[in-house]
């Protein structure tokens, strides 16, 4: 929905917003929506580490806005606060308790009642982290050893499978991280996570562009494959090492055998070219297909003029390389 420049956000237009970035949009796309720079996106979203914060709700014990208007009216008619407590439905201590805290039988006003037992209700509650201390400090030490969250939570859990004391969730993790409100985890350990990223950003964010195009699963690979019956099927994947260094493996399905092809960069026709060169090596009998993973240095699989590579099995079993 477009709309024109407006001062500050509403709480539809917050909510909007966050929903906009756990939907994947960019900050700059957020931005034209809302008519504002992506700069103002940013000052929202940072806050909460890009992890879109629960919507908060009140308690049903507590007292509504019409309850709190209907004891203002009670305190202009002069009743009692047993009176009023029956109409409510409420303890004459609730009732007490309600206009003590909030200037008492003089001051009270429903509006700015309400308004102040919204604002302390924000009390969080700990995270397990928080509450924790040897957790916390098993976490942090595990992050400065560059483990990633997933990797820390499946370690507890196979080292404590019997006390949840000493589990926590990666997700918990990622968020006391990010949200660095909650106090638990130095901002300092992000720098150790894979990613690097100073915000949570959704799974299904990023660049549509560049994705394999008419994927074929490998669960439709021919049977003579599948069975590893017949030499000359392969399966390759790209391995990426420091420097921007790749390598390029193939390992035959029924013998097991592995080589390797040295990779200038992972572009596509480098990557061919690369397997091609590779391809000339082994007999002509014993490479009949290949298998690729998901890796995005072959998203051009599909039979295409001036390329050298053809598939009439994309991606999942797809004719070797023309040598």
């Amino acid at each position: 929905m477009e709309r024109g420049y407006v001062r500050g956000f509403d709480a539809v237009a917050k909510a909007e917003l966050l929903e906009r970035w756990r939907r994947g949009e960019s900050l700059k796309a957020i931005g034209r929506a809302f008519g504002k720079p992506s700069s103002s996106i940013y000052f929202h979203v940072a806050p909460h580490g890009g992890i879109r914060p629960a919507p908060r709700r009140r308690s049903r014990l507590a007292l509504t806005l019409a309850e709190r208007e209907e004891i203002s009216r009670g305190i202009a008619g002069a009743r009692s606060m047993r009176s009023m407590a029956r109409l409510l439905g409420h303890a004459p201590s609730t009732v007490s308790r309600e206009i003590k805290r909030n200037g008492g039988y003089n001051r009270y006003r429903a509006a700015v009642a309400d308004e102040n037992a919204w604002r302390r209700g924000r009390r969080p509650k700990g995270c397990k982290l928080a509450n924790n201390p040897w957790l916390r400090r098993t976490v942090a030490r595990k992050l400065e050893s560059d483990w990633s969250p997933e990797q820390i939570a499946g370690w507890l859990k196979r080292a404590y499978p019997e006390d949840e004391h000493y589990q926590v969730s990666h997700e918990t993790i990622y968020r006391s991280l990010y949200v660095q409100a909650r106090g638990v985890l130095k901002k300092e350990l992000i720098r150790h996570l894979r990613s690097k990223r100073r915000m949570r950003r959704p799974r299904q964010a990023g660049d549509k562009r560049g994705q394999i195009v008419d994927l074929v699963s490998i669960s439709k690979r021919p049977a003579t494959v599948e069975d590893r019956a017949v030499p000359g099927h392969w399966e390759g994947d790209l391995l990426s090492g420091s420097n921007n260094s790749y390598i390029a493996t193939l390992v035959e399905r029924q013998t097991r055998y592995l080589t390797l092809a040295k990779v200038a960069n992972k572009d596509t026709q480098t990557v061919v070219s690369a397997l091609i060169k590779q391809a000339k090596t082994i007999p002509n009998d014993l490479y009949k297909s290949l298998t690729w993973d998901r890796g995005k240095e072959l998203a051009d699989h599909r039979p295409r003029p001036r390329k050298r590579w053809t598939s009439p099995c994309p991606i999942a079993c797809s004719p070797a390389p023309t040598k």
